[in-house]
């Protein structure tokens, strides 16, 4: 069952209301550029700097998953689940699984302890290639 679309400010805009339906479609993680352009072949009208903004809210609302690559640019995609988890994220076609952290959190967990940290979060994610594109497909 789809989560309600979270309330972004004092008020639910058609714009805003057009990139939360469009990430939700989405299955893998997106720019910011890749969500504006899939709205503008929606015939969506949608300014790119909203679409930001957007995923900023979302992104401060806990409400999308974000993940920061090494080249600076995030890509956002729908939270499936709303408990603690992480990715593991296929580097050829971008697809992506939610795992747990298992063992992750409690090394995050000692390793804060063990340099007088205290942990406030932490990001681990996996990247490699899913069957699929190891098979060639």
């Amino acid at each position: 069952m789809d989560q309600p679309i979270p309330k972004l400010g004092v008020r639910s805009t058609r714009q805003r209301t057009a990139v939360i339906t469009v990430l939700r479609e989405m299955e893998n993680f997106a720019s910011a550029k890749t969500i504006h352009q899939e709205l503008l072949k929606r015939d969506l009208k949608v300014g790119l700097t909203t679409v930001y903004r957007t995923l900023q809210s979302l992104s401060e609302a806990k409400a999308v998953d974000v993940l920061h690559m090494s080249n600076g640019e995030s890509l956002y995609r729908h939270c499936r689940n709303s408990d603690h988890h992480h990715h593991l994220v296929c580097t050829q076609c971008g697809r992506t699984i939610e795992i747990d952290g298992g063992p992750v959190e409690q090394w995050a967990n000692e390793i804060a302890t063990k340099y007088g940290f205290r942990l406030t979060g932490h990001d681990a994610e996996v990247f490699g290639l899913c069957n699929q594109c190891l098979a060639g497909n």
